[in-house]
């Protein structure tokens, strides 16, 4: 037998959390707390240096494009983390649905239905994960190649000269392991909404199990043997309405407490991906720094990507429950399964769609339409550069 479903999906994301000591932070004793707001202060820091460095820069194109793009990914780290645990109550009540009685895995297809939703996304966020630490890693690098130019990994304004040392090395440890720290946490708290959509696919698709098993009636059996029969197959209908309004609830209050979070994340990848494309085509093709924004550009897409593969799935797989409904012998049921049955499929005709500030539908035609606004601005900016 598999563990707790929260293990299962969120077992990778809690350790990240607790390590920052952010998983149900208000239950963590003070030595944590402070140990928590220390993490948040580096990361507010960081981008308050790199606002003062746009601003001092500011009328150089290609100065502030490349100090733009972290702009934007760590205010996104900094909403995300501020947004998290302010809704702390939230997410121990979503936890709590997880491990609810109407979410249990009753056989073991139900128990690997929940075991291959839970590894699809954790490949994903392995995949981010990865991405994020290769970049970081390259950033790291390239001031090393030339250490006699006292050349810090990020152009951010810093409260100390860092030509000598040792303010050189103390500027080049804050800013590596803040974006480190960074990383590690975006993975941590985007986790979050994205296990749990996933999770609701799973429940969905163990729904859809659970109406195959609805019997034909027989007719070459005894008067009470067809009304027993009819009435397991009432039950099992009910027993799935119930599971299927509990995942709508479930995914609503996802959505509720993580739309900002998402929708934060959509717009801003507009800017990152169309600013990283600015720069890659602005930089040495055969530099290390080139690698370095190829790479961050493949994390972010891949970032938004699975948020938008997630919502999509989350979406099918409701229209396919209603399918699997219609395909059901409910024409050989009594009156009370049909009346339940037209009430369920009239429901159904709202598809469960996981909306990015209410508005935004995460989807892959979402996800077209999101690359296709960040190369027009790109060819904005690349035909300003150009003349």
């Amino acid at each position: 037998m598999m563990g707790n479903s929260t293990d299962l999906f969120l077992d990778r994301t809690k350790s990240i959390l607790n390590f920052f000591a952010m998983w149900r932070s208000f239950e963590k004793p003070i030595p944590l707390k402070v140990y928590m707001a220390f993490i948040m202060t580096t990361q507010y820091l960081f981008l308050i240096f790199e606002i003062i460095y746009i601003v001092n820069v500011w009328g150089d194109m290609a100065e502030v494009s490349e100090a733009s793009i972290l702009l934007f990914t760590q205010a996104s780290v900094c909403y995300k983390i501020t947004s998290f645990i302010s809704k702390t109550n939230n997410f121990v009540i979503l936890l709590g649905l997880i491990e609810s009685e109407i979410f249990s895995a009753q056989t073991e297809l139900h128990e690997k239905i929940l075991i291959l939703k839970a590894r699809k996304i954790k490949r994903l966020c392995m995949f981010f994960l990865v991405n994020a630490v290769t970049t970081c890693s390259l950033w790291a690098v390239i001031p090393l190649l030339d250490i006699s130019s006292k050349m810090l990994p990020f152009k951010i304004w810093m409260p100390a000269s860092t030509g000598e040392s040792p303010h050189y090395e103390l500027g080049y440890l804050y800013q590596m392991i803040t974006i480190y720290i960074s990383a590690f946490l975006f993975i941590g708290v985007d986790s979050v909404p994205l296990s749990m959509i996933m999770f609701g696919c799973a429940q969905l698709e163990i729904i859809m199990d659970k109406i195959g098993k609805v019997k034909s009636r027989p007719l070459d059996q005894q008067p009470m043997q067809r009304q027993a029969v009819l009435n397991s197959n009432y039950e099992l209908l009910v027993e799935c309405v119930r599971r299927y309004q509990s995942v709508v609830r479930f995914i609503e209050l996802t959505e509720k407490t993580y739309h900002a979070n998402i929708f934060f994340q959509l717009s801003g990848s507009v800017l990152i991906i169309c600013n990283i494309g600015f720069r890659i085509a602005i930089v040495d093709s055969n530099s290390l720094q080139f690698y370095s924004m190829l790479t961050y550009l493949v994390t972010m897409l891949s970032q938004l990507f699975q948020y938008c593969w997630c919502g999509h799935e989350l979406t099918i797989r409701g229209e396919e429950l209603r399918e699997t409904l219609y395909q059901s012998p409910w024409h050989e049921q009594d009156i009370r399964f049909r009346k339940v049955l037209i009430i369920t499929m009239e429901r159904m005709k709202r598809p469960i769609i996981f909306k990015a500030g209410h508005y935004i539908p995460l989807s892959r035609p979402t996800f077209v339409a999101i690359l296709r606004c960040s190369y027009s601005y790109f060819a904005v900016l690349n035909r300003v550069r150009n003349e």
